[in-house]
């Protein structure tokens, strides 16, 4: 199997069916999964068969927030080589410099607009398999002040 997965781990259960929603909207084909917190999030991974393409992680979660489930993903020979992006309502200096600092290769500020959101999982979406990084570069680029790329 080679499917398009994509983990999401937030505990705002409006920003997790608006994302899932925008991905059903996007490609049929995309396998989503999501967690209410980094604990549920690591227990997820654990749990499938294959290793999602790319994972989202909120950084204010209960039990384990974001930061620390990006720790130790990072640490875990397993999945340290797995995309991360952080996500927020923060677009803070020193959250997105964080991000960066632990190996998220993404920072996601959580949207405002249904449609902004749609065009940003979509341009992610088209490149789950290469050029992930170079999409999330574009897309700042083109000027969408919600998503930083490093």
């Amino acid at each position: 199997m080679n499917n398009k997965i994509i983990l999401l781990a937030d505990d705002d259960t409006d920003d997790t069916e608006m994302f899932c929603e925008a991905l059903a909207d996007i490609d049929k084909q995309i396998l989503y999964y999501t967690a209410s917190n980094g604990i549920e999030a690591l227990n997820l991974l654990a749990e499938l068969d294959e290793s999602p393409k790319l994972i989202f992680l909120d950084l204010n979660m209960p039990v384990m927030n974001g930061w620390e489930c990006l720790k130790l993903l990072k640490k875990d020979k397993q999945y340290k080589d797995l995309p991360v992006i952080m996500i927020s309502t923060s677009s803070h200096k020193n959250d997105i410099e964080t991000a960066f600092s632990l190996g998220a290769i993404g920072y996601f500020v959580k949207p405002n607009s249904y449609a902004d959101l749609k065009h940003i999982l979509h341009s992610i979406a088209e490149n789950l398999e290469t050029g992930l990084k170079d999409a999330i570069m574009n897309l700042q680029k083109k000027g969408f002040n919600t998503i930083f790329g490093f």
